[in-house]
């Protein structure tokens, strides 16, 4: 049940910080303010703060002090490695949109189906790494599947 709890306020999360994305993407690129590709930077830059934030204190329980090297900087990094494919969908999205001719409306939507979808795809990878790594309790014994079997390995090698 405990999972769960946590998925639901992890599905709650991601709808937050999606309609935040969204919110300004949808903005950015409906009155042409800046390129598709840099609209869904600047989008993702702003909804990535209540992602972590709620991510770390609503869903994992963290309330202690941040810690870069640990929390912040590994999120930033797997939010941008994210915001990465989905900048690439998103102009792809948006260049093929204003080639058929679609207008601004058929640009932005076809920019917000390419956002959605990429990070979407992306959503359960995620949540493995949060909990799998990033925000796992320290007395955890249960050790992320990679690091489990490096160490299976040290030991039988060493035997």
């Amino acid at each position: 049940m405990r999972l769960f709890h946590r998925l639901v306020r992890y599905a709650a999360v991601s709808v937050i910080s999606t309609s935040v994305s969204l919110t300004v993407l949808a903005a950015l690129v409906a009155t042409g303010a800046t390129s598709a590709g840099w609209a869904n930077v600047i989008a993702t830059a702003i909804g990535t703060v209540p992602s972590f934030e709620l991510n770390r204190r609503w869903v994992w329980k963290k309330d202690g002090p941040r810690s870069w090297l640990g929390q912040i900087g590994p999120f930033a990094v797997l939010s941008f490695a994210e915001l990465g494919f989905s900048t690439v969908a998103v102009s792809m999205a948006a260049g093929w949109a204003a080639r058929a001719g679609l207008g601004s409306t058929g640009r932005t939507v076809a920019a917000l189906v390419a956002n959605v979808a990429t990070f979407g795809s992306l959503w359960v990878v995620q949540y493995l790494l949060l909990d799998r790594i990033l925000f796992r309790s320290p007395g955890c014994t249960n050790k992320p599947t990679l690091l489990r079997r490096g160490a299976e390995e040290s030991s039988r090698l060493a035997a």
